[in-house]
């Protein structure tokens, strides 16, 4: 039983990921996600968007690795996408000491799997991570043009900022990439999004 009350000690502990809250609001309740709820709706786009993946792309690895994705804000909570570099480099420390404590609830061979499926997602070094890391970039886009600009609106965030990160969901997929550009001319165009300042600056 030693191995099934591993197995369920990390399932209850995972169970907390449903109180981490996330910048990005929902359309319809008016609050914002949590990051449980952005896991499961990435984990089900790469179900529905499979055929937009690079050829012979092992769609149920990547659905596993975006379940586990983030399963780290748990303890490093979530951080908004477009925040400084120091703040990148502390939130990356801070996730991986995570990764370490949460999946080392599991037993030694299903822990070491999952941590390198998550090890995986973060490095991009295979078709599968790029394609799960394009969908985890695209899917707050789709959620701030469903609320109105969402938090675009909220931080002030400019059209040339969501474009600098659309080059992720590009290496993901290519067709992707491209709707994910749309996205932002049209979001621009229905007054969603800020359009990039011109050359003088934002100043």
């Amino acid at each position: 039983m030693e191995r099934l009350d591993q197995q369920m000690r990390f399932a209850g502990e995972v169970d907390r990921l449903k109180g981490v809250l996330r910048q990005t609001m929902l359309a319809g309740p008016g609050r914002r996600e949590n990051s449980a709820e952005h896991s499961w709706h990435v984990a089900l786009m790469a179900v529905t968007l499979a055929e937009y993946a690079p050829p012979g792309t092992d769609i149920g690895r990547v659905t596993v690795m975006l379940l586990l994705h983030d399963l780290v804000e748990i303890d490093a909570g979530d951080l908004f996408v477009y925040a400084g570099e120091a703040e990148q480099a502390r939130q990356q420390t801070a996730e991986r000491a995570a990764a370490n404590r949460i999946f080392a609830l599991l037993p030694a061979d299903q822990a070491a799997s999952f941590r390198g499926l998550w090890d995986e997602f973060e490095e991009r070094r295979t078709p599968e991570a790029r394609f799960a890391r394009g969908l985890d970039r695209l899917q707050p886009m789709l959620a701030n043009f469903a609320a109105g600009g969402g938090t675009w609106h909220e931080h002030g965030i400019t059209a040339d900022q969501v474009l600098a990160k659309v080059a992720l969901i590009e290496d993901g997929s290519p067709a992707l990439g491209r709707y994910a550009r749309d996205l932002v001319r049209r979001a621009v165009r229905d007054g969603l999004l800020a359009p990039a300042p011109g050359p003088a600056g934002r100043g």
